[in-house]
């Protein structure tokens, strides 16, 4: 494959990565702004459902053709700009992954507690806290590494 069509997939995949998650932080925390079981429920789904469809892919395509890229370049590892970026994609999986399991938990409670009309459970508002404050790190993370990728600081 190119170097192009490589660099292309990388950056649609950085695209994915930051647009989804961008997306997906929006529209929950407005769902859950309403309070609604029903909406927060549906919502979620989606969200649930964009994660697996849109960033998981990202998330394997990023480190494939980056690798690629590194190969048909003759790249090592050592610049630092390339080992900090490899240092924050393995930081951002470990907030991305417990918050794909508590977008899962929220949206099987809001579905429970809108099936049986009752109100969220307080244990929603525990885990809609915590994958708030992991989606921080994760997002400005990505926006690190985009950073880096485009200015490769020595």
């Amino acid at each position: 494959m190119s170097y192009l069509m490589l660099k292309w997939l990388h950056v649609i995949g950085a695209t994915a990565l930051l647009g989804t998650g961008a997306g997906i932080a929006y529209f929950l925390a407005r769902a859950h702004g309403t309070k609604d079981a029903r909406q927060i429920a549906a919502v979620a789904s989606d969200v649930v459902r964009a994660d697996l469809w849109f960033t998981a892919t990202a998330v394997v395509l990023q480190p494939v053709t980056g690798y690629l890229l590194m190969a048909q370049r003759g790249w090592t590892f050592a610049p630092l700009w390339l080992r900090g970026s490899i240092i924050l994609y393995v930081l951002i999986g470990c907030c991305w992954l417990p918050v794909l399991w508590l977008q899962w938990q929220m949206r099987d409670m809001a579905r429970a507690a809108a099936v049986g009309e009752r109100p969220l459970p307080p244990r929603y508002f525990i885990f809609y806290r915590c994958w708030f404050l992991l989606g921080w790190p994760a997002f400005a993370g990505v926006l690190a590494i985009l950073w880096l990728m485009i200015a490769r600081p020595q």
